[in-house]
């Protein structure tokens, strides 16, 4: 359960760092509530999975997919470049997470 709460936890963080790229500089008031929202539930679940986890594994997952996550939204959504270097650089941070599960 601890592994699904920290899935759902970088869900959560990919979605609140879209919402503060979407706020404009804070200036539109739905992507600020939706980013504090949905940044307290990735904060909440993220702790209900360092209960069992331990910390530098469940925080480093977490990171790790809301950088994967959001590196994604930027290509799929928002029209940022797919360099060749910057897809290595997303499977080294994928590579890393994978290797972080299995070592935990």
């Amino acid at each position: 359960m601890a592994w699904v709460s920290l899935l759902f936890a970088g869900i959560f963080e990919i979605v609140w760092a879209w919402a503060m790229k979407a706020s404009d500089g804070f200036t539109k008031p739905w992507a600020v509530v939706l980013m504090l929202a949905t940044m307290g539930l990735s904060f909440a679940l993220l702790a209900h999975a360092m209960r069992v986890l331990p910390l530098g594994t469940a925080y480093a997952v977490w990171t790790g997919i809301g950088a994967l996550g959001a590196f994604a939204v930027g290509i799929v959504v928002l029209g940022e470049p797919a360099t060749a270097l910057r897809m290595l650089a997303a499977g080294l941070i994928l590579s890393g997470i994978v290797m972080m599960k299995l070592a935990t």
